[in-house]
């Protein structure tokens, strides 16, 4: 039985590239969502394949990953040389309320279930080889970096691994990028609306983390910040620094590390 009321998905006959969309009706976002998925060439007898989710940032929707940061094609080259093995992924769109839900729980719709419930059921009933039982893990840049260490977080048991590109790490940097006032968003005291406090709630069920962040990035001191943080608060973790500015060039360059980071940590479970 259909977790959603209505769902519409891409015809085969006129997709490229392994990317199929699907838009279904959900009630966290009281109204329709619309999923980007990649499905690799190397899928056709696979079962519970692992599935990523991969969120975008600020002004963006389910197409910005591939269409702008060409994330199949990096996904496809990795699988075909062997360098990965193969994995969906789902690029959803976090809502569309403003410009960007911070992937929170709005009075608009609740974007963070919509992300960690609707998106991997929808990709589990209309993919092949996806199934409730795919290992998964999340990423994103700049917003949805936010969303995908804070979501990583507060919902450990979900995911295998987690990590993010220019992240925001806190709420009150939305407003370098929005017009909406932060009013809208959760209390800058909340577990919820900080990446650094997301983790210290959890922080004996973290799965791996991995981020980074490009040393011309306007985010790169609140990076290096959470950096700090977590080494005092002695939080397993990843974090490296690089040439670039907040920028797709740099997010096309670095999402192949944390593809690589994701197949370790789920063919190493």
């Amino acid at each position: 039985m259909s977790r959603f009321n209505t769902t519409e998905i891409s015809d085969p006959s006129y997709e490229q590239d392994g990317l199929r969309f699907i838009t279904v009706k959900s009630k966290h976002l009281k109204g329709r969502g619309d999923i980007c998925v990649f499905v690799p060439r190397e899928v056709s007898t696979t079962k519970d394949l692992p599935l990523v989710l991969l969120l975008h940032g600020v002004y963006g929707s389910a197409w910005l990953w591939a269409l702008k940061g060409g994330a199949h094609r990096t996904a496809q080259q990795l699988i075909s040389a062997g360098k990965i093995n193969p994995m969906v992924i789902a690029m959803p769109s976090d809502g569309l309320w403003g410009d960007g839900t911070a992937y929170q729980q709005l009075a608009s719709g609740d974007y963070a279930q919509w992300i960690v419930e609707d998106v991997p059921a929808a990709v589990s009933e209309n993919i092949n080889g996806v199934s409730a039982a795919s290992p998964m893990c999340i990423a994103g840049l700049s917003m949805g970096g936010f969303g995908a260490l804070r979501l990583g977080a507060q919902y450990p048991e979900k995911f295998r691994a987690i990590a993010a590109h220019s992240a925001i790490t806190a709420i009150n940097q939305m407003k370098l990028f929005v017009e909406e006032p932060l009013s809208a968003y959760h209390p800058p005291d909340s577990a919820d609306s900080s990446v650094y406090l997301a983790m210290q709630a959890h922080r004996n069920k973290l799965p791996p983390i991995r981020f980074d962040c490009g040393t011309e990035d306007l985010l790169i001191d609140y990076n290096r910040q959470l950096h700090s943080q977590l080494t005092q608060a002695d939080i397993p973790h990843t974090y490296q620094e690089f040439a670039g500015g907040h920028e797709w060039p740099y997010w096309q360059q670095h999402l192949t590390d944390t593809l690589l980071f994701f197949d370790q940590h789920l063919n190493n479970a």
